[in-house]
């Protein structure tokens, strides 16, 4: 048994896993799904990103976890693989869904084209927040207009301080034991910084046939993803 903490991207919360606890539950494994500072029942929050990092670690030690499976989604690759460090030997396995990584010093706008003003003046715009988007962003990702609208209708406004702060690691990323699951209809290839992590012994590449939000468009085969990871 391992102890699965699922933390979704920018904007969603705990309840972007609805579809996901009941497999790896089935299995018979702990499931701990997490809304971050900020978000969903969380909203309103000025959250920094070394704000999401401790909720991610203080999860952990608050329900005793060990064995712990650490699922990062989209933006929450970046807080979960700080706290993959700092949970240390709690740690069994750190699982990327179409994320992006921490890169020590660099923050989540750092490698956008424009450095990321464009979000940056966003936030500005709108209370310290990163604002939704239209139905329209999810186009193309293998969704079905239902899982579009729920989307839609759980997302929230982001708090904007944890995409811009830099991230802050103890060591290289590349020594964590962990599978990086690329969604192909968001990109046939890994990012360079991934693709660089991916050279590692302890690094595990996985293709899923989808979009970026596979927790909605394919649970199941989420699911035995992440089954697979933990057993390794």
């Amino acid at each position: 048994m391992v102890n699965f903490v699922l933390v979704a991207g920018a904007r969603l919360g705990a309840w972007a896993w609805d579809e996901v606890v009941p497999y790896l539950r089935a299995a018979g494994h702990g499931v701990y799904p997490l809304t971050l500072s900020g978000l969903a029942d969380k909203r309103g929050v000025l959250a920094g990103q070394q704000t999401h990092v401790q909720d991610i670690v203080a999860e952990v030690e608050r329900q005793g976890l060990r064995d712990v499976v650490l699922v990062g989604h989209s933006y929450s690759g970046i807080p979960v693989g700080q706290a993959a460090e700092r949970i240390g030997d709690r740690l069994a396995r750190v699982v990327f869904v179409d994320s992006s990584v921490p890169t020590d010093g660099e923050s989540f706008v750092s490698a956008w084209p424009d450095g990321g003003a464009g979000v940056k003046a966003s936030i500005a715009k709108n209370g310290g927040f990163w604002p939704l988007v239209p139905a329209t962003h999810y186009d193309g990702e293998g969704l079905t207009d239902e899982q579009i609208a729920r989307l839609v209708r759980g997302s929230t406004p982001h708090p904007g301080a944890t995409l811009t702060e830099p991230a802050v690691l103890a060591g290289p990323l590349g020594e964590l034991p962990a599978t990086y699951i690329q969604c192909l209809l968001a990109g046939a290839e890994p990012d360079d910084d991934v693709a660089e992590l991916l050279n590692s012994k302890h690094w595990q590449l996985v293709k899923m046939d989808t979009g970026h939000w596979p927790m909605f468009s394919q649970p199941r085969e989420l699911a035995q993803i992440l089954l697979d990871a933990a057993g390794e």
